[in-house]
């Protein structure tokens, strides 16, 4: 499990833009993104000192080279968007993303589950994928998409991520309707306890928003505004 949980949850003070920038996952997910764009993103995570940069697969390769040396993360994602894709092809799907170099790994659940309100196999599609990744050495977080869930549902697929062995949840992909909110952070944090992190993601574009999710109990911000939030300015990034 992440420790940085128990490191930042709850704290009095939320960061301020002097350490905030060690909460964020650069992210650039978008699907016409070029070998320029990921460079660019990694020299900036390497100059404002982010957590990671989070891309998608084809990207881990180089963005594990450009981060070579500088203490920045490299997180991917597995079944994203949709989340609508077989286990077996997750897991496989997020070896290879360790294999190419991946520190974390974010998975879509089975969002079709989480409606259903079927716990069994929410939790039996992230324990095969977290197996995986833990076998790695890397960490697991667990996309659970609130945008399309209820309350009880977003409670449900919580705890089946911690069942499961995952060392985060997650709120969004931001590719499908609306992102992080502080009551869905508060949630999920009250949902998983003190011993697992809580990723916001989707949505936050400013220094406001990414300290009013760490207030709620957010360990992890994604964001592809980061420069913009960690100078207390407004980004306009759709993630």
């Amino acid at each position: 499990m992440s420790n940085e949980a128990t490191v930042h949850a709850g704290t009095a003070d939320p960061a301020g833009t002097a350490d905030i920038a060690s909460y964020i996952d650069h992210t650039l997910l978008k699907p016409e993104a070029s070998e320029a764009d990921v460079l660019k993103v990694c020299a900036e995570a390497a100059k404002y000192r982010f957590k990671s940069v989070c891309v998608n697969p084809i990207w881990v390769k180089t963005v594990t080279t450009a981060l070579k040396g500088t203490g920045v993360l490299t997180c991917s994602v597995v079944g994203f968007p949709l989340g609508a894709t077989p286990t077996d092809v997750k897991s496989f799907e997020a070896r290879g993303a360790v294999l190419d170099g991946a520190d974390e790994v974010d998975m879509v659940i089975n969002i079709a589950a989480a409606r259903a309100g079927d716990k069994g196999a929410l939790t039996e599609d992230i324990a095969a994928v977290a197996e995986t990744v833990h076998a790695g050495g890397a960490i697991l977080k667990v996309i659970i998409e609130t945008a399309l869930l209820t309350d009880e549902q977003k409670v449900l697929a919580c705890q089946a991520a911690v069942e499961a062995g995952a060392d985060f949840v997650k709120t969004s992909t931001g590719f499908n309707g609306g992102g992080a909110t502080v009551e869905d952070v508060a949630l999920m944090r009250r949902t998983v306890g003190p011993d697992l992190g809580v990723k916001a993601s989707g949505g936050v574009r400013s220094l406001a928003d990414a300290q009013a999710m760490i207030a709620a109990g957010a360990t992890r911000i994604g964001a592809s505004s980061g420069i913009a939030i960690v100078k207390g300015e407004q980004g306009s990034a759709a993630y």
